[in-house]
């Protein structure tokens, strides 16, 4: 699809989240099985489940647009930073070093869904999409708030094992 209005970028971009989305519930238990720390498993853990409910929030949103069809996208953004992630559990010895380089790779996915919320948001006030902003704000409510547990846990225990 050639994308040729304010619209179109939504909906393309509506689609990528989705992938990234998609992609990210089958990556977090692989980085939970990979984590050592109990409150980083527990985290992962946490955050699959409030993926699952981004993705029925994005298809609350859908079904509120009449007429909105997802694209067929694969967000080559997600897939390079699941990759990083990966290559982190393949290179890194269990333990610490792992955990907080899990760490590292688990902010960069959030800070890659913090913009694409904030851009839909926007997007979607620019077009008028006043019933779909409050679901989309929810998502990126719960985007910063793990970015913060994430970063929270970093500081005040893996970095500190790590070292």
């Amino acid at each position: 699809m050639t994308i040729q209005s304010l619209n179109d970028l939504f909906v393309h971009t509506l689609s990528d989240v989705y992938s990234a989305e998609v992609q990210l519930t089958r990556a977090l238990p692989k980085m939970a099985q990979a984590a050592t720390a109990e409150k980083l498993i527990e985290g992962f853990t946490q955050h699959l489940e409030e993926t699952k409910g981004h993705i029925e929030r994005l298809d609350q949103v859908i079904q509120a647009l009449d007429g909105v069809e997802l694209q067929n996208v694969t967000c080559v953004a997600m897939e390079g930073l699941i990759k990083e992630g990966e290559e982190i559990i393949q290179e890194v010895e269990q333990g610490p070093v792992r955990d907080a380089g899990l760490i590292v790779a688990a902010q960069k996915v959030e800070h890659y869904e913090i913009s694409s919320y904030g851009s839909l948001m926007a997007l979607a006030k620019n077009l008028g999409y006043d019933n779909v902003v409050s679901v989309l704000k929810n998502t990126l409510d719960e985007e910063k708030a793990t970015d913060e547990k994430l970063t929270m846990l970093a500081e005040q225990q893996v970095n500190q094992h790590a070292a």
